[in-house]
């Protein structure tokens, strides 16, 4: 468990010493962030104004089922679209290039129809997992969450395999698959150790809590305030990282090369005992 623990710490300075060297990299999250927000109000708005004037009980289960599954058809691609953008632009620096945002976005708009096409079976089953999730039972629910994860496992290279080897939504899926079997274990190290960056929030979040206690308002809003804003810079950060550890990982799975800048035993590392495939 050390050191599982220390490996991880490992990858997060190795990810972020690559960021460091595209700092601008960190926009992607951002403007999926607020794009998202856009859609959500685009949602939420309508809803509110419909329920205001008293029509909204003319929408039945079809329109609302439609509706929700838009919404999630819309997210899924908008945050596919700028993770691949990132994880292009990752690639380049692997490369010894020095990416722009512009690049990855060019990059992405070059895709745009394999995202849209991923995005459409991303959503479906996160929508499906969903909606068995609320209508389950406890055992239900941890049976659906061990499926969600085994799903998020199997699809964790699906991006750059399907836009960097211009494949479809089914074989990148079962290429991400079989280089799931060499990095299974690092695909779930990463997650753990990445998720470090969301410790000071979660702390802020219980000093949050614990602060009601106190009976001062000022202090209650102070650290809900930090508690919101370090949960966003956490989850910028979060993103980036895993974006460029993604396409770190992609690389070597697929060429045997270690990407330039990242350290050699943290790649090799994330493999089983297995001969790398040839490019």
């Amino acid at each position: 468990m050390t050191g599982t623990v220390s490996r991880s710490i490992d990858l997060l300075k190795n990810t972020w010493q690559v960021l460091t060297m595209d700092k601008e990299l960190v926009l992607f999250p951002v403007m999926s962030g607020l794009v998202t927000i856009l859609i959500v109000l685009t949602f939420i708005l309508p809803v509110l104004f419909l329920g205001i004037l008293g029509e909204i009980s003319w929408f039945g289960p079809v329109v609302w089922l439609f509706a929700l599954f838009l919404f999630y058809y819309l997210s899924y691609a908008v945050v596919i679209f700028f993770n691949t953008g990132l994880i292009a632009c990752a690639t380049i620096r692997f490369a010894g290039g020095d990416p722009t945002v512009r690049d990855g976005i060019r990059f992405a708009l070059n895709k745009l129809g394999k995202i849209l096409s991923w995005a459409l079976v991303a959503a479906t089953v996160g929508l499906i997992l969903n909606l068995l999730s609320r209508r389950s039972g406890l055992i239900g629910r941890i049976i659906i969450a061990i499926i969600g994860i085994v799903w998020s496992l199997a699809t964790f290279l699906v991006i750059p395999v399907m836009v960097f080897e211009d494949k479809g939504v089914v074989p990148a899926i079962s290429e991400s698959s079989q280089l799931l079997k060499k990095t299974w274990g690092e695909n779930i190290i990463v997650n753990f150790g990445l998720g470090i960056l969301f410790i000071p929030p979660i702390l802020l979040m219980f000093m949050a809590i614990f602060s009601v206690m106190t009976g001062s308002l000022p202090l209650v809003m102070i650290l809900v305030a930090l508690t919101i804003i370090s949960f966003v810079i956490a989850g910028i950060l979060h993103a980036t990282l895993h974006g460029i550890f993604v396409a770190a990982l992609y690389q070597y799975a697929t060429t045997g090369i270690i990407p330039r800048y990242m350290r050699s035993d943290l790649i090799r590392g994330a493999f089983v005992p297995e001969h790398p495939r040839s490019g």
